[in-house]
């Protein structure tokens, strides 16, 4: 029985251990747990199926043990969310260095892992679950905003949805942000989630408009809000691959649709039909393999309506959470007609080192934020959509846990906006230091050929040298703390992903710090794209960079 503890970043300027990166990563691996925060703390879940901030209880305790007692010139590793070893290194290097489910590619199956997992000699630790800067659902909200904005001008030549409507499923940790990002969009949202306790917590959140339990009464609401032009959201309580299908008997056709439920981890992340949340639990552990066998057929089902809405004019994409694969394996050969969403809307931001850019306020003050959204604002003023989404996310963004923003900041503009937090925090005009970070799902940190990077232009879907290159460049580089991950996003055996935390306390080394980290970090991503032959890549380089590269 696990112990009901709850967790809260401590706040304020006062220090509980011997420096700002220690204190950094004491308070953001608190955060990932905080109940605001976390899918369920008590098992120290963050979100994203099992992905975890530590893998035990004991782990955890001994992590902030070590993080307390920790010198500013040592190092902590982190095997698989337990604290191994504490090496004397220096002033520069990481205070952290994380690797988080790692394991031998031939063995590298949701089998072989999760029966290590069930042993205690493993962890999975997602993407920011087990890198511990995970900021709540803001944190895939803007990716989610990003996407649809390029689907909109891509697909309907609109800069918003205004006037569409997007039928998705899933109101997690993850999904959780879509109905947010489909409204930022002006457009309605209908979102199909088998737990109501989601769709609840997201009403509160201010994530999502309604909560509606008949389908009928969902698609009247959706009706009444396109007709009145008003951008709204509503959360259907159903299974997914029900909803769909009788929608495809009904003979609707949503403008756009999409998933993202955690279909990436088969034991919970995808409820199948006739089934409550309490008889999946309890059916996952009685009769494993029938329920495997049902979570299958129900999403082959659900994918298969999917094709059916494209085939009668719907923009479908798949968001990354293995639904296609998972339909594949099932025998669905189809699946794949289904196009990924980086590929499609995201991939042209990837190319000139723009991803999710994220930083977090250690004092916990909300007002630090809004000074640094009001900074962006007036020195950005010329990058029109950066300063919308500043504006929206100032607007609507409710936080959970410790105070944050995201932004989708390309190559140059990082470390700018690097360098004028560090310069507010050593003016004054900030109550504490501020942790920058970003998603592992990034411009050169990941490897995911389901996802970021499906149908690369030179066919490199797969090769994971980049992912490994990025995290010693980080570290290399003088990040506070680094991770090197594997199975995010789209579950065991399919990724291989990084990541990386850089505190700024106002000082000259920090200054120094974020010239190189956020220098390295995007730019490592434009040299990724540009060796797959992207021509922006290419031409960005030729414009001018602060680094070298043999072949451009």
């Amino acid at each position: 029985m696990s112990p009901k503890r709850e967790i809260h970043a401590p706040r304020g300027s006062k220090l509980n251990t011997k420096g700002w990166g220690q204190e950094a990563a004491l308070r953001l691996l608190m955060n990932n747990l905080d109940p605001d925060v976390a899918k369920d703390p008590d098992n120290l879940i963050v979100y994203g199926g099992k992905g975890k901030a530590a893998r035990n209880w004991e782990a955890f305790d001994k992590i902030v043990q070590s993080l307390k007692e920790l010198e500013n010139d040592e190092t902590l590793l982190i095997q698989s969310g337990k604290p191994v070893g504490i090496f004397k290194t220096s002033t520069y290097a990481p205070r952290v260095l994380i690797s988080n489910a790692q394991i031998v590619p031939r063995w590298a199956t949701d089998d072989v892992f999760w029966e290590l997992e069930r042993k205690g000699l493993t962890m999975f630790g997602q993407m920011t679950a087990g890198s511990w800067i995970y900021i709540g659902t803001q944190g895939v909200l803007q990716g989610t905003y990003e996407t649809l904005s390029a689907l909109a001008r891509k697909e309907f030549k609109s800069d918003s949805l205004k006037g569409k409507w997007v039928l998705s499923s899933g109101l997690g940790e993850m999904g959780g942000a879509q109905p947010l990002a489909i409204t930022m969009n002006e457009g309605v949202a209908l979102v199909v989630e088998v737990d109501e306790s989601k769709i609840d917590r997201r009403i509160k959140g201010k994530y999502l408009d309604y909560k509606s339990k008949d389908l009928d009464e969902a698609l009247r609401m959706k009706d009444e809000f396109l007709e009145e032009g008003k951008a709204y959201s509503i959360g259907l309580l159903g299974n997914a691959a029900t909803v769909y299908t009788k929608l495809v008997e009904m003979n609707i056709v949503p403008d756009v649709v999409t998933d993202q439920t955690a279909a990436h981890d088969l034991n919970i992340g995808y409820i199948p039909e006739g089934y409550t949340i309490e008889q999946a639990m309890e059916e996952t552990q009685k009769n494993h393999e029938k329920y495997i066998r049902d979570v299958y057929q129900s999403i082959v089902k659900e994918v298969k309506a999917i094709i059916w809405f494209k085939e009668h004019g719907a923009k479908v994409f798949d968001y990354g959470n293995n639904l296609r694969t998972r339909a594949k394996e099932w025998g669905y050969q189809r699946a794949f007609e289904i196009p990924g969403y980086v590929p499609a809307y995201l991939r042209d931001l990837f190319a000139i080192g723009s991803g999710p850019f994220r930083w977090v306020a250690l004092s916990g003050e909300p007002s630090d934020i809004y000074k640094i959204d009001d900074a962006i604002i007036k020195n950005f003023s010329q990058d029109e959509h950066l300063v919308k989404w500043i504006r929206l996310a100032k607007e609507r963004v409710k936080f959970q846990g410790l105070p944050a923003r995201i932004c989708y900041a390309s190559y140059g503009q990082r470390e700018a906006i690097g360098l004028l937090i560090n310069d507010m925090v050593r003016d004054g005009e900030l109550s504490a230091p501020v942790a920058i970070g970003r998603d592992h799902h990034d411009t050169g940190s990941v490897a995911s050929p389901f996802r970021e990077t499906e149908a690369m232009k030179d066919g490199s879907d797969a090769i994971a040298d980049w992912p490994i290159l990025n995290v010693l460049l980080n570290a290399s580089s003088g990040a506070t703390w680094v991770s090197l991950h594997h199975g995010g996003g789209t579950g065991i055996g399919n990724s291989i992903h990084a990541g990386f935390v850089l505190v700024v306390d106002g000082t000259k080394e920090a200054e120094e710090k974020a010239k190189r980290v956020l220098n390295a970090d995007p730019g490592i991503g434009v040299i990724r794209h540009a060796d797959a032959g992207y021509e922006d890549s290419i031409k960005l380089i030729k414009k001018g960079v602060k680094f070298k590269t043999p072949y451009f």
